[in-house]
């Protein structure tokens, strides 16, 4: 049998109104929870005006070793690669005839030594028979005459002697300065000399050079602030390596240029860091950081927290109610990641850094302080 739908109508009501409370309100849909966002309080901290410049690592000293005598080479007393202290032998050319000639040499100056001996003999012999009148003047002078030419075969002697000494002392090549020696382009055997070109190079990388570029307008708003005052005279310098590390140790600045690079309108500049491990390579492309040195405490937040839009920047901000408030803020230079605010914040208020696309000015959000924040 059918029920009429007004009878069927009451029927549903009735049960309806007859199901428990609990039951009802399990049906009803549960209101969405506060959206969860990290926070960091605006801080002041030492957040000094910097620029990022690029730079090349230059060695403080490298030359080219070369051979300045010829002969065939004997020996190589060095590891390619090795540090070598300065006075270290590095090639050792066959020095025989060298030897000889030195020797020769002195042979020839014992020689000349005796003659003039005997000159000086004969001179003072010509002057007491000068006194007695049994000589004449002529022969005095004539003896006189070959006590000089006997010096100065001395003096001629003993010059080539130094010349061969020298020579003979160039059969050792040394390092003239510490440092690494490089790749050898000759063997033992080879014969060299000094059209040879160079046997290998030595470099020195402890300290070692940052050499780079400074645009001349940055130059001199720089001396203009250090003129009045508005910031001390130097600055601190960093080295950022090509693999995004930086370099421990800071430089200090030593060179500035006293011209400007007519190409580029730029002056070179140049800082010192110490190397003492070789760990600096010559050569290597860097990122310079010049860092003004005198302290400057600046109100700053994480520049992720900073948004911008038409009318400029802003930040959200979570207030002591856990409410967002839509915050205009001046950011005067951004620095290390951090933005520095110029107005329209205050210490300790905390800004949204994370999660910031989940909420609107007015929502309510559970906001956990950054780790390490």
């Amino acid at each position: 049998m059918r029920i009429p739908g007004v009878l069927t109508g009451v029927v549903f009501l009735s049960l309806s109104c007859a199901l428990p409370s609990g039951a009802r309100a399990q049906q009803a849909p549960a209101s969405a929870p506060a959206p969860a966002v990290v926070v960091v309080p605006a801080k002041i901290m030492d957040l000094r005006e910097s620029v990022d410049l690029t730079g090349r690592l230059v060695a403080i000293q490298r030359v080219d070793i070369r051979a300045r005598v010829s002969g065939f080479l004997e020996k190589r007393n060095f590891t390619e690669g090795q540090k070598v202290k300065a006075g270290t032998v590095l090639y050792e050319v066959e020095d025989g005839s060298y030897q000889a000639a030195v020797q020769e040499i002195a042979g020839s100056i014992e020689s000349a030594e005796a003659q003039r001996d005997l000159a000086v003999i004969e001179l003072n012999r010509s002057n007491r028979l000068l006194a007695s009148n049994t000589v004449a003047q002529s022969q005095v002078d004539i003896a006189n005459a070959q006590v000089k030419k006997a010096e100065a075969d001395l003096v001629r002697l003993n010059g080539t002697k130094a010349q061969a000494d020298l020579n003979l002392s160039y059969t050792k090549i040394t390092a003239p300065f510490d440092g690494i020696v490089g790749l050898s382009t000759v063997d033992v055997g080879a014969l060299v000399g000094p059209d040879t070109g160079a046997l290998t190079t030595l470099t020195r990388l402890d300290p070692i050079y940052a050499e780079f570029s400074v645009a001349t307008s940055m130059f001199m708003t720089y001396r203009e602030q250090v003129r009045s005052g508005q910031i001390s005279a130097g600055a601190n310098v960093r080295i950022i390596l090509p693999n995004g590390t930086e370099y421990p140790d800071k430089g200090a600045l030593n060179f500035v240029s006293s011209n400007v690079s007519q190409g580029t309108d730029t002056v070179t500049v140049r800082a010192e860091f110490p190397n003492p491990d070789g760990f600096l390579l010559d050569g290597t492309l860097v990122r310079v950081e010049l860092e003004q040195s005198n302290q400057q405490d600046v109100l700053a937040v994480p520049q992720e927290a900073v948004q911008r839009d038409q009318q400029g920047a802003f930040v959200m901000v979570v207030g002591a109610d856990s409410k967002v408030e839509l915050r205009r803020i001046d950011v005067s230079r951004s620095s290390r990641g951090q933005s520095v605010v110029a107005s329209g914040l205050k210490e300790g208020e905390r800004v949204i850094t994370e999660g910031i696309g989940k909420v609107r000015p007015g929502m309510v959000v559970d906001a956990a302080p950054a780790v390490g924040g």
